[in-house]
Order: structure tokens, then C-alpha cells, then sequence
């Protein structure tokens, strides 16, 4: 029997509606079922006496009803108490009828389950699942650990656990393929499915939940290579594809880093060297470049595109935001203007003969550097020789949208090359996983004389002292940056807060010139605004986080973070990168709310303690997780079934030496298995 194609549709009790309902969870074999895993479990292998029941325990206990009454305060509810040898515990019920408060007699001994709380007068169970066991009965205990599955609307968990007892029966005569090499463990991948399934009281509950028990591990593991062998597959795909070789030394590269103000750092030299011996070779360049805010990604950016360029072809640049895209475009604009080059704009709310004379020259050739956001992937926008393209923040953008901007530059069967960029440092840990389709590259040195930025956290209770400072700084010359965080994504209560604050900050400091940028701004005022703010007639900028990557102001020395709790590591790093780019020392104070959680606490401690942004991201990713902290919309593959990034992380050399070994014949059902609908077509490409 075939686990692999025999539809769920043939377990008793699963019939079209119930189907629908698994496919939601993306289970529609019986092998899918198999590798359905639960969250948790709940002890109800043994019975507690009702003395040794505690505030927030799951458990099995049993007791004889002692009294049953309906109360009409509020809420109608019905109160039950129960006692056994030890002491007395009650049960409330909010909704009941009148067949249950009937069953409920006096001296009928019942078995329960449920999570002990703390009520007004003594512990209680709130709608605990019960049975009548008779007079001389004893509780009802299970056979095993019982598992806790992730569900859908509609789906219950005693469904659930019914339609997994069916595929483990199946599993006892049906054979699933180990499709991992051996040794991969002691134990088989057969045993790894019974216990994480149906595990035995003497199993170590707390080890399967934390995912360190062997099983856990074993599973794991198999989901880390299948991950790999999917992103392999999509890295393959891609170097069966041509791209155009750009052959080196180029003079338009050199002539543009002899015009330059400044020395390249050793770490821009080296990753430049990279991507000339990638633009060389007929396979498509796929190269991700981490660099730490104000690390010079800009620079190695327009280095590669010069390189492009100078070979006869086009380069697109793309960004998520306008405010990002504007400030590729003037510093683009500084370096190539000069060297004789015609750089285009390409933005969602062009007028219409803009947009029109945009599309044109790309289309015509006549534009050699075209720089935008979103509106570059539209169907309209043709290259008339694309060879590189630029996506800066890629975690940013969808799987799809990416391909979607290579395929404009597909001619004579080429694709353009692709560098990706991000000022977000990815733990090697995610570099991986998440972009093991994607040849690394790191600026881990920062320019000469960046001031290492001070960070302090004050409670909102010292506003007034925050204020001051902003206001001594604007005296002795500095500019400041003052942000505004919600958890709600809502424009209009973003606006509303920075609206807000201007108000407030206008009334202590009437004499300064104060300006805000938020997000149902226009592109135009934006623009106005940053440009009055970069050219110091403006001194004080109210912003959401609008303004997290991509503004560069050198005598911008101070910036506030209001509502500091609210928001991740990674993202209060890339505001703090907002300042420190000049030759003066500068400052972030985080202002935050009383009665912080321990989370937020530490957020806030690492932040006083370090300015590595590496570091930072290692952290962020333990404390919150691969799927939010790229974004499951980002990542498209991140929702690992049982495998944490974290917890696992000492798997990952094991699992690409595995994925180096699984037998071409196997890697189709491996990755189908664990990765199902999910597995990507593209990748990250």
C-alpha cells in the first residue's frame, strides 16, 4: 500500500466535507496525515488526586458530584462540585441544558478533564470534558501522551485524533520510504512518526515539546534537507538558463571608483571582485550582498552596474519604497551623470507623459540605468538589452515578483544577472535555509570614521527630558529624527500620531522648523520634505517608520524611537542606521511604556549593548523566529512543519552533508512530503 497516493478520502468518517477541511491544511493523503504534527500534548495517562490539582495543570481526576446549582448573576451558569477522598473542586459550565444538570445528580461519581483555574472561592475547571464512570467506576485515563494538532474551523481535535489513529494503523502495515541515507539516526523514521504521535507515558513530554527528544530531532532533520533539496532544485533550474558574459577589466568601472571622494573599504574591493568573476561566467549571477547599515552596499551596487554597463547592457534597480527608490536614484544620479550615463525613474504615480517618455527610452535603449519600484515589474516596461538587475531590501519582495523583473530581460535565450541587496544582516543560520539558493557575499567593515552610535532607553514618564535634549541639539547645530510607532498598520493612525507629535513637539520648541513624512504623504511631498530636511531647513523630522532604510542625512545625529517595546530588533537597528553617517557622535534614545515584558526588556538591553548588527539579527531571530522575522509572505517556504531554525541550528551542517547524498530518484518525494503545495517553483530567483 502506497501512503504517498492513497487519498485521505479513505479513512473511516472523512468523507467530501471533512476533505475540504484537511485541504485547508494542506493534508490530502495519508502520508500527509502522517507528517500532520501536533503543537503539544496533554498528560491524561494518570488520574491526580483532586488535593494535589494546581492553578494552570491539564489533568485527569475524578470525583463524586456533591452539588449542583444554576446561578443567575451576570451570565447564567451552572456550578458543580465534586469531591473525592482528598478535597472538592468545582465545575462551571456557561452553556449546558437542561439534560446535562439532569445527568448531574448527586452521588453519581464522574471522570474529568480539563485546565485547573484559580475561582472566587476555591479551584475550578471551566467546561471540562466528563464522563459519568458509575459508583464504584475510577477515571478514564489514556493509553498514551495526547496530542494537540494544529486545526482549522470546523475540525476538532478528537476529529483529528481519530483520523491520525487510522493513519498510524496503516502505518504499522504500509511501508514509508526512508528516503535519507543511512546512518541518519538511531531511530527509524517509522518509530519518529509513532512516538511524536501517539507517544508512551514514559516518554519525556517536555523534551517532545521543546523538540529535543530523538524523535523531534530525527524529523527535524529530514525536514531540513527536504527545505534544501527544494532550493537546490530551484538553483539548478537557474544555471540551465544563459546570461550574458561580461568580460572584464572595465574602464567605465574604473573611471567611476577614480572619481570618487573616498577609498573603497577592503570588504567592497573584495565583494566587487566577486561579482566581476560572476558577470564573466554564462551562468546567471545569483548573489545576495549583507551589509550592515552605512557598510557601502550603495557603492558596490553601482560598481556591478557600471561594470553592465560598460559592456554594451542595461540595468534595472529596484526597490520596495519610493523613499528607497528616490534615494537610489540620486545617488546614481551623482555617480553617472558625470561619466556621461542617462539614469531613468520609473514609480507607480508618474503623470502620464512621464510614465509614457520613461517606458519609452528604457524600451529605445536610450536609458542605461533605469531606477524604480514596483512599477518595473508592470507588462508595459520593456528593456531593450537588460543584463543586471539590482533588487535592494529583497526580503521585501515576493518569489514572484522577482522572476517577474529577470524575465524582462530575457533575449536570445539569456537572462539578465541578478545581485540582491539587504541592510537587514542575516544570521548565518537563515543564509542557510532561506537563501541557500543564493551565493553570499558579506561587507562586514564599515567605513573610516563612522562615530559608533550611544543608545539609551528612557521611560515616557521622562518625556520632558527627552524633549530637552532634542532641543540642545537642534541648538548646537544637529539635526534630529523623531519616529513614531503603532502596532496598528492603519496610515491614517500613523499619520494621525505623527500629526501628533509635530503639535506637541511644536509647542516647546515654537522657534525650530519641525516637518513630518508618513505614509498617506504623497511621493512629491515626501520628496519635498526629505530634500528641506537633507538640506538643513529643516531641523526636526517627525516620521513613521517610513523612513527605516534608505534616507542618508549626515548631520542628522539623534534620532527617538517612541514606542520602542512595539517593534523588533532588526527594525529598531535599521532606524538607529538613520544617524552615526556623519563625523559626529550620535545618539538613539528609546522611549518606552511602563510594564514592559520580559521580551521587550531584553530587545531593549541588546540594544544598549551592541551596535553589530550581525549579532542583533542572531538574537531577533532567537527571540522571534524565522517566519516572522522575514515574513511568511516574503519567504514563501519559511513555515517549517517541526524544524526551528534556533533549536536546530546544529543540524544544518548534518543536513547539507544529507542533502548531498539523497539518491536523485528520492529527492522528488522527499520534498513533496514535506513541503507538499508549498514547495516553490522558483525560489528565490
Amino acid at each position: 500500500m502506497d501512503l504517498t497516493t492513497l487519498a485521505v478520502t479513505r479513512l473511516k468518517g472523512v468523507g467530501s466535507k471533512q476533505a475540504e477541511k484537511l485541504a485547508r491544511l494542506q493534508i490530502k493523503t495519508v502520508q500527509d496525515v502522517l507528517f500532520h504534527l501536533p503543537l503539544r500534548y496533554q498528560d491524561r495517562t494518570r488520574e491526580i488526586p483532586i488535593a494535589d490539582l494546581a492553578v494552570g495543570l491539564e489533568a485527569v481526576f475524578s470525583g463524586v458530584v456533591l452539588d449542583v446549582e444554576v446561578l443567575f448573576h451576570r451570565r447564567r451558569s451552572m456550578l458543580c462540585t465534586i469531591g473525592d477522598d482528598t478535597g472538592e473542586i468545582r465545575l462551571r459550565f456557561f452553556h449546558f441544558n437542561n439534560q446535562q444538570r439532569d445527568k448531574l445528580q448527586k452521588g453519581v461519581r464522574i471522570s474529568c478533564f480539563g485546565e485547573i483555574r484559580r475561582g472566587r472561592q476555591s479551584l475550578e475547571v471551566v467546561h471540562p470534558e466528563y464522563q459519568v464512570v458509575g459508583a464504584g467506576g475510577s477515571a478514564i485515563t489514556a493509553q498514551t501522551l495526547t496530542p494537540i494538532y494544529p486545526v482549522t474551523e470546523g475540525l476538532h481535535q478528537l476529529a483529528m485524533r481519530k483520523i491520525t489513529d487510522q493513519a498510524i494503523s496503516h502505518l504499522d502495515t504500509a511501508i514509508v520510504a526512508e528516503l535519507l541515507p543511512a546512518p541518519s539516526g538511531e531511530i527509524t523514521l517509522k518509530e519518529a512518526l509513532h512516538t511524536v504521535h501517539r507517544p508512551s507515558p514514559s516518554v519525556n513530554a517536555e523534551a517532545l515539546v521543546q523538540g529535543q527528544h530523538p524523535a523531534v530531532q530525527r524529523l527535524a532533520l529530514e525536514e531540513l534537507v527536504a527545505h534544501r533539496l527544494s532550493v537546490q532544485r530551484v538553483r539548478e533550474k537557474a544555471r540551465l538558463q544563459r546570461a550574458p558574459c561580461i568580460q572584464m577589466p572595465s574602464e567605465l568601472c574604473a573611471r567611476l571608483i577614480d572619481s570618487l571622494p573616498f577609498s573603497l573599504t577592503g570588504a567592497q574591493a573584495r565583494v566587487i571582485d566577486e561579482i566581476a568573476i560572476d558577470l564573466q561566467t554564462p551562468e546567471p549571477m545569483l548573489r545576495l550582498i549583507q551589509g550592515d547599515v552605512g557598510s557601502g552596499k550603495t557603492m558596490v551596487a553601482a560598481a556591478a552596474a557600471a561594470m553592465a554597463v560598460g559592456a554594451g547592457y542595461q540595468v534595472a534597480i529596484m526597490a520596495p519604497t519610493e523613499i528607497l527608490a528616490e534615494q537610489h536614484l540620486a545617488s546614481f544620479t551623482q555617480c553617472f551623470e558625470p561619466l556621461g550615463l542617462k539614469i531613468g525613474w520609473l514609480k507607480g504615480k508618474l503623470g502620464a507623459r512621464q510614465k509614457r517618455d520613461a517606458i519609452e527610452s528604457i524600451a529605445m535603449g536610450q536609458t542605461d540605468i533605469a531606477v524604480g519600484t514596483h512599477a518595473l515589474f508592470q507588462r508595459d516596461v520593456e528593456f531593450a538589452r537588460l543584463g543586471l538587475t539590482i533588487v535592494d531590501e529583497q526580503h521585501r519582495f515576493g518569489v514572484h515578483q522577482r522572476l517577474s523583473l529577470r524575465e524582462k530581460g530575457i533575449e536570445n535565450g539569456q537572462v539578465p544577472h541578478q545581485l540582491t541587496m539587504t541592510a537587514t544582516p542575516i544570521p548565518r543560520t537563515l543564509a542557510m535555509t532561506a537563501y541557500a539558493d543564493l551565493d553570499c557575499s558579506v561587507i562586514d567593515e564599515l567605513p573610516p570614521g563612522r562615530q559608533e552610535i550611544k543608545t539609551v532607553a528612557v521611560p515616557n514618564s521622562r518625556r520632558s527630558e527627552v524633549i530637552e535634549r532634542v532641543a540642545v541639539a537642534i541648538k548646537e547645530g544637529r539635526q534630529v529624527y523623531w519616529v513614531c510607532t503603532l502596532i496598528e498598520e492603519s496610515e491614517v493612525l500613523q499619520a494621525r500620531a505623527a500629526e501628533d507629535a509635530v503639535a506637541e513637539l511644536a509647542g516647546h520648541m515654537p522657534d525650530v522648523a519641525i516637518a513630518m513624512v508618513h505614509g498617506r504623504m504623497s511621493s512629491v511631498e515626501k520628496e519635498h520634505t526629505m530634500l528641506e530636511f537633507k538640506e538643513n531647513r529643516v531641523q526636526l523630522l517627525v516620521a513613521t517608520t517610513v523612513i527605516e532604510v534608505g534616507v542618508d542625512v549626515p548631520n542628522a545625529s539623534l534620532i527617538i524611537i517612541e514606542n520602542t517595546e512595539r517593534l523588533g530588533l532588526s527594525q529598531l537597528h535599521q532606524l538607529r542606521g538613520r544617524v552615526g553617517r556623519g563625523s559626529v557622535s550620535s545618539s538613539c534614545v528609546l522611549v518606552y511604556e511602563s510594564g514592559l515584558s520580559q521580551r521587550a526588556r531584553q530587545r531593549i538591553g541588546i540594544m544598549r549593548e551592541t551596535n553589530d548588527g550581525f549579532a542583533i539579527a542572531e538574537k531577533d531571530l532567537e527571540l522571534r523566529g524565522a517566519g516572522e522575522l522575514l515574513g511568511t509572505r516574503q519567504t514563501g517556504v519559511m513555515q517549517f512543519r517541526i524544524a526551528d531554525l534556533m533549536r536546530d541550528k546544529h543540524l544544518l551542517d548534518q543536513a547539507k552533508q544529507l542533502s548531498e547524498q539523497v539518491l536523485p530518484a528520492h529527492v522528488p518525494a522527499l520534498v513533496e512530503r514535506w513541503m507538499g503545495d508549498e514547495a516553490p517553483e522558483y525560489g528565490n530567483v
